[in-house]
């Protein structure tokens, strides 16, 4: 759809578990228009919604929900992978890593100096270290998931979590609030166990060069604080880390015409 016959503009839509993300840019790659709303049970109901709510010449989709998107909407579609990247290059061109820790997987994705993709790892085969995981022990620990990080944060002290399966992990902490264990330090020795297995996947994929954290979990200062604390590396922050994705499947969909 289109209301603007003079200025092209091309959309980004980025389906993930918990949060549809939609961006619109113009050919130029400045950033026209964003929306978003949760996924909801019905995320092909939720993504007509936003769609309706901007204007577009053409579309591309990215996330989780990406081939639904397609065969609903008849839209491209590229890998979160491809458009973390294109999204996080396209802030910070000096970025040669891409940390991406969403709702239900983690991605560590190493560039060329072009921005294109040398080497990825990801986590998607559990909720360890993933925005899920947070969001339940936060849960379990009685915090919001908004002010989990700097109540980490306030803690003086690592408590250890020995399991990441969310599973035996949310029942160990139980068992150390039972004993009367800072609820602070455990939140702070769970970020500390997440932060070790994305920093173990970023030095898998590249070991040196400035570091872009993008997804859901960037907006955690603690995982940031820690994870600044844990690489030698320069790490930035998009303006919305949550956008990186639909920004770069617009920005894609903008390089194709």
């Amino acid at each position: 759809m289109t209301t603007d016959t003079t200025v092209m503009r091309y959309a980004g839509i980025d389906i993930g578990s918990r949060t549809i993300k939609l961006v619109v840019v113009d050919k130029s790659g400045s950033i026209l228009e964003t929306c978003r709303s949760d996924t909801g049970f019905d995320p092909m109901a939720a993504a007509n919604v936003l769609i309706g709510q901007v204007s577009f010449d053409n579309i591309m989709a990215t996330g989780y929900g990406r081939n639904i998107f397609e065969l609903s909407f008849d839209a491209p579609t590229v890998t979160e992978i491809k458009a973390h990247a294109r999204g996080a290059w396209a802030e910070f061109p000096d970025a040669r890593t891409v940390l991406d820790i969403g709702g239900q997987d983690s991605k560590a994705i190493a560039l060329f100096d072009t921005g294109r993709v040398k080497k990825f790892e990801m986590n998607d085969r559990c909720a360890a270290g993933t925005g899920k995981f947070l969001e339940i022990m936060a849960a379990t620990l009685g915090f919001d998931l908004e002010t989990f990080g700097s109540q980490a944060l306030a803690a003086e002290k690592d408590l250890l979590v020995s399991s990441m399966c969310t599973v035996f992990a949310e029942s160990e902490v139980t068992s150390l609030i039972a004993r009367g264990e800072d609820r602070r330090e455990i939140a702070r020795g769970l970020h500390t166990s997440v932060i070790r297995r994305a920093a173990g996947m970023i030095n898998r994929v590249s070991s040196d060069g400035p570091i872009v954290f993008t997804g859901g979990v960037a907006k955690n200062p603690c995982m940031v604080e820690l994870l600044s604390g844990k690489l030698d590396r320069k790490i930035s922050i998009p303006a919305d880390p949550q956008l990186a994705g639909a920004y770069g499947a617009a920005l894609l969909a903008a390089d194709q015409g």
